[in-house]
C-alpha cells in the first residue's frame, strides 16, 4: 500500500479534536464550516493538512470516496 492510499485511509477515520464538531469524522464536516476554515486558515500541522484535502474533496463531489474508503478499511478493534 502506497503512502497516498494510507493517507486516504487516515482521513477517512480521522475526526475533529475539538470546538462545535468534536468527535464527528472530518469528511462529515458541514461545508460552511470548512469553507470558513479555509478563508480563516487551517490549524498547524497534520489536522490543517487534512482539513484542506476536506475542503478539496468537497470542493469536486468526492466526499463519498472516503465515506466508501472507511467502509472498505474498518480501524482494526483493540
Amino acid at each position: 500500500m502506497d503512502q497516498n492510499q494510507q493517507q486516504l485511509i487516515k482521513l477517512a477515520h480521522a475526526k475533529m479534536p475539538f470546538g462545535k464538531y468534536e468527535g464527528r469524522f472530518l469528511i462529515d464536516l458541514p461545508e460552511y464550516y470548512v469553507v470558513w476554515y479555509q478563508q480563516k486558515g487551517f490549524p498547524k500541522g497534520e489536522l490543517g493538512q487534512q482539513m484542506q484535502l476536506v475542503y478539496e474533496l468537497k470542493l469536486n463531489g468526492l466526499e463519498e470516496l472516503i465515506r466508501n474508503i472507511r467502509r472498505q478499511y474498518p480501524v482494526p478493534r483493540k
